[in-house]
């Protein structure tokens, strides 16, 4: 270091933009900068060797790195390619493999999409029965409300419609964006509500609510249900089936067009099933719905995505998915992260169901970090105020 001068560390490539207009860049030239300072490793998953050695031959060609299996070098078998090189440096990769065999075309096409989708930011969401939900330099808060005896945090405390009613406006009173409302249980070894037991719990309390023009989300995974609640003016459906649990869905929301949180779900659904690698796993399994609802009509605007804490995961799976919540950014989709109170936060701490808020607010904290833009929880103030803060030290230029 050169004395009377100092080196300052930037921690993120991202922060670089902002340092070169501090700078006083000239403004032409960030658009060429900007690609040569953001970094990005992506993971490809059974390419064929053939592929991959045109991958790593061509990207070391232009100044970045690929990692591929030692048995592909022979042209054996397929393997998962790790490219790590500058957004520039992926530029010229694609421009390139856009006319090569071996399926690489139409790899550069989802190559670009992931880059586009981690450089951009969800704005707003398009709501049934009128409105939209800002989601722009925020977090949103959905409150959670169970008319239910049974769910395993506040069973029994909101299943009359009058209580349900007091506590939906004391969220909204909290700082609440949405109030997502359920009728059946969906905790593990919970006996499964019929679906006349569910309308009648939860249509009496969203017709009031909506009146009140409060923003209501069900909980719902079933056709009838999600049916008469849009026609009671609800906003938004909240599938923790991602459309797999009961057939009709989708052609409900449709109809309405209705967004829809499609959540990841190995409990109710492939029960037991291992994981080959958790995160990869569950995009693969999120997309599959994604296709299917677009395929069947839905704006892929309309769709948000949940990896689904708890469903099917172990606590340090679980973990995990907070820790590496940033890589569903991928998807170029609004994420919904709904941990709140729940078990592995429990067995982490050695803490029974009510004694859990600071583990939730802590994983809210690095949910919103790593990328959320939903955080859905049973403690509306705390953590209205926790999002709040952390917007605005994300937001600070």
């Amino acid at each position: 270091m050169i004395k009377g001068h100092h080196a300052v560390l930037i921690e993120k490539p991202q922060d670089a933009i902002g340092i070169m207009q501090q700078i006083g860049v000239d403004p032409g030239a960030l658009p060429y900068m900007v690609p040569k300072a953001i970094h990005r490793c992506l993971l490809l998953k059974d390419i064929k060797a053939q592929a991959a050695l045109i991958l790593k031959q061509e990207m070391l060609s232009r100044g970045g790195e690929a990692s591929i299996r030692r048995s592909a070098l022979a042209c054996q078998g397929e393997t998962d390619v790790l490219l790590m090189g500058t957004l520039r440096q992926f530029e010229l990769l694609t421009d390139k493999i856009a006319r090569q065999p071996f399926g690489l075309a139409k790899l550069a096409v989802e190559i670009k999409q992931i880059l586009e989708n981690l450089q951009s930011e969800p704005q707003a969401i398009e709501l049934a029965n009128g409105g939209s939900l800002s989601l722009e330099n925020r977090t949103v808060i959905m409150g959670i409300l169970n008319v239910t005896p049974d769910s395993f945090s506040d069973g029994g405390q909101y299943l009359q419609a009058d209580a349900a009613m007091a506590r939906a406006l004391e969220m909204t009173e909290q700082g609440a964006d949405i109030i997502d409302v359920g009728a059946v249980s969906s905790r593990p070894d919970a006996e499964l509500a019929s679906e006349t037991e569910e309308i009648g719990r939860i249509v009496p309390v969203v017709e009031r609510l909506c009146q009140q023009g409060i923003i209501v989300s069900v909980d719902t995974f079933r056709p009838r249900v999600a049916e008469i609640c849009l026609q009671t003016g609800v906003h938004l459906i909240n599938d923790i089936g991602r459309l797999q649990l009961e057939p009709g869905l989708l052609e409900v929301l449709v109809k309405h067009k209705s967004p829809v949180v499609l959540m990841h779900n190995r409990m109710q659904m492939r029960c037991g099933e291992p994981y080959n690698d958790i995160v990869a796993d569950i995009i693969a399994e999120l997309q599959e719905s994604i296709d299917q609802a677009t395929s069947g009509g839905l704006d892929r605007s309309k769709i948000i995505i949940d990896p689904g804490i708890g469903f099917g995961k172990d606590v340090a799976q679980n973990r995990l998915l907070i820790k590496r919540l940033w890589e569903f950014k991928s998807m170029g989709l609004p994420i919904l992260l709904g941990a709140s109170r729940k078990r592995f936060i429990g067995q982490t701490l050695d803490t029974e169901v009510h004694d859990r808020l600071e583990g939730s607010l802590a994983v809210a904290a690095l949910g919103i970090m790593n990328g959320a833009n939903i955080i859905r929880v049973h403690d509306v103030l705390a953590t209205k105020r926790l999002a709040q803060m952390m917007d605005a030290i994300r937001n600070e230029q």
